[in-house]
């Protein structure tokens, strides 16, 4: 008697079997590219007060920021690029063609310039004598100056995104976008009129992009908890101006 070959059923089931698993395969594939949070940190689907309420409390609890941009604040446009920490920060401000430095560690500012801004300071530019001594130093400005007050609030995280992070109207999601490479969602104030601000949906969800309200400027986040140093300048390089400073 001759046998009966064993196996070749199988050998039919088995393409189709693969051709059906490809097809689950395929489908699954679509759905999650049709899914605009796959992967993501799952913000994108809260409620629009819920999304800020989770970016403000995500950048509360980092320990440092980079933020760059422009501010318009009392009828001033402000180009900023701070690196901030809880205890001080670091970078530059320009402000009517004018750029200083600013660097403060804990309590104590400094306020870096040249000549040119020590003269534009003094007013009537003529005390060149001053504004050489200054220039290209880092001047530590006293706590009861005027300019402290004015220059430590770009230097202070939780005072600047206190004041920037705030959108203003009915909140509402504006879909999902990129900046920077980065994947977000945006919320938006009035429809966009009271802002908007676009929220990471990778890792955790942290500001990315702040546009204000009524053309008050714009703003990046970047490098959130990513550790830096404050370091005091060298002896040589420090100016103690010992009391007010001139009209800075």
């Amino acid at each position: 008697m001759t046998a009966i070959p064993q196996g070749r059923p199988g050998r039919a089931v088995l393409p189709s079997a693969l051709c059906a698993l490809a097809v689950l395969a395929a489908a699954a594939t679509g759905c999650a590219a049709d899914d605009p949070d796959a992967g993501t940190n799952g913000v994108g689907k809260l409620p629009p007060q819920q999304i800020q309420s989770r970016t403000r409390a995500a950048a509360d609890s980092a320990d440092t920021v980079h933020l760059s941009g422009n501010v318009v604040s009392n009828g001033r446009a402000y180009r900023l690029d701070m690196r901030l920490k809880s205890d001080g920060g670091t970078g530059s401000v320009t402000s009517q063609g004018v750029t200083f430095g600013l660097l403060r560690i804990g309590s104590q500012l400094y306020l870096k310039a040249n000549a040119a801004f020590w003269n534009h300071a003094d007013g009537d530019g003529k005390d060149s004598a001053t504004a050489d001594k200054l220039d290209g130093k880092y001047v530590k400005v006293p706590q009861g100056d005027p300019a402290y007050k004015r220059f430590s609030g770009f230097t202070d995280k939780r005072l600047l995104l206190d004041g920037l992070l705030t959108l203003h109207g009915t909140l509402a999601t504006d879909g999902h976008h990129e900046q920077s490479g980065v994947r977000t969602v945006r919320v938006t104030g009035d429809k966009g009129s009271g802002g908007t601000l676009d929220v990471s949906l990778t890792g955790r969800p942290y500001p990315v992009r702040l546009v204000r309200a009524g053309g008050a400027g714009t703003l990046g986040f970047t490098d959130w908890g990513k550790g830096f140093a404050l370091s005091e300048p060298d002896q040589g390089e420090t100016v103690d101006y010992g009391h007010q400073l001139p009209g800075a």
